[in-house]
């Protein structure tokens, strides 16, 4: 295993061939009116992401200097301006650029790409396609069903998208916890590609589960009850920064990441406490064959869903192994689509309580099945490194 680097930006699942979480462009108005404010100007002992001296000297090597990229500079997707690097991670708060319609219009969805209908067929132990799961709508307020479940937003070259995520335990922050679980197409648009820009998480996103006519012109606290809280770092599998593609499923088993956020605005309460959970992370789970059931909950984009809503799918996995060397992937029947990409599967723990045991990476252009890693010791040397970073 390679060492674990920092990393951190957000792409949309169409990264993947293969992904159903493929969640697009928004509109052409990618940078927004927004009133840009950089959190390395808030002084100590405020919210806010903090860029130390020595990253901004090194941004400045690759000629990025943070007080053009908060008056815009983030836009230029210059492939020479596409911070790849893992220690070259940049996501500096720009306060207000979330704002409700942009959170609402970054819901669009690509033409999810085609794959191999037989991708994974004599590759490992793969068992037959599992029969089509409707997805059903989370019950709602979201705070009390799914409270650790929310939406990621992020700027990519073709405009705004939206990825999945879930709020998981940090063991050096217990009741305290800033981290989320998310997918690796979220943060790095992998081998041919870079960090993604403007990461924010937004729990129980459109916590009441109104349809997206009655969310424009909404004010924020109708959408973000919780709060935008931006990515101060994240870390993804350097299998998928050096195999992740658009085409084949490449790196998909190692398809996860994780997220370390601060809020926007707030209190000074952990993400963790102001939503009032989060679940453990399962770095060990069982066989795919002694898994009983797991349930998937994401923010579906694609048609026939709009991306406002949250939505699950519970089925008993299968296996599914797309090169005979890479780790086998967890399988369900789930017709969620673009956007639930990086959402948490969960099933019951050794005692019984919900644990994350996986995340959406893949599926097919039409939708009908999802695909998740097992997380084994890449993924928890990952999330190690994220906590141990903010001990």
């Amino acid at each position: 295993m390679r060492p674990n680097r920092p990393v951190t930006a957000i792409l949309c699942a169409a990264a993947l061939a293969m992904t159903a979480a493929a969640c697009g462009p928004g509109d052409g108005e990618a940078g927004g009116d927004a009133k840009p404010t950089v959190a390395a100007d808030v002084p100590s002992g405020t919210d806010g992401i903090k860029i130390p001296d020595q990253l901004k000297d090194k941004l400045k090597q690759h000629g990025i200097d943070l007080e053009k990229w908060r008056g815009g500079e983030w836009k230029n997707w210059n492939k020479d301006d596409w911070l790849r690097e893992a220690g070259d991670y940049i996501n500096p708060v720009i306060e207000g650029l979330w704002d409700p319609d942009r959170m609402r219009e970054a819901a669009k969805t690509p033409q999810p790409p085609a794959i191999d209908p037989d991708a994974g067929k004599d590759q490992g132990v793969t068992d037959p396609t599992p029969a089509p799961v409707a997805a059903k709508p989370a019950a709602t307020p979201y705070h009390s069903s799914v409270p650790y479940s929310g939406k990621v937003f992020f700027d990519g070259p073709e405009g705004s998208m939206v990825c999945s995520a879930t709020v998981v335990k940090d063991p050096a922050h217990p009741g305290k916890s800033n981290m989320v679980w998310t997918a690796g197409h979220c943060v790095h648009a992998g081998k041919a590609g870079g960090w993604y820009r403007n990461i924010a998480f937004v729990p129980s996103y459109n916590n009441a589960g109104k349809p997206a006519a009655q969310l424009k012109g909404a004010p924020r606290q109708e959408v973000a009850p919780y709060g935008v809280w931006w990515s101060d770092w994240a870390q993804t599998s350097d299998q998928w920064i050096a195999q992740g593609g658009p085409t084949g499923g490449a790196g998909a088993p190692y398809d996860f990441a994780v997220l370390h956020v601060a809020p926007e605005k707030g209190s000074g309460k952990s993400l963790e406490e102001t939503v009032g959970g989060a679940l453990p992370v399962e770095f060990n789970a069982p066989a795919v064959p002694k898994v009983s059931g797991m349930t998937a909950t994401g923010y579906p984009a694609a048609a026939p869903f709009d991306g406002q809503k949250a939505y699950q799918c519970t089925d008993k996995p299968g296996r599914l192994s797309l090169k005979a060397n890479d780790p086998v992937m967890y399988r369900i029947g789930c017709t969620m689509t673009g956007g639930s990409s990086g959402g948490g599967w969960i099933a019951a723990g050794s005692d019984g309580k919900p644990v994350l045991i996986s995340n959406t990476s893949i599926g097919p252009a039409k939708a009908g099945w999802l695909a998740g890693p097992r997380l084994g010791p890449e993924a928890k040397g990952i999330f190690d490194a994220v906590s141990a970073k903010f001990k």
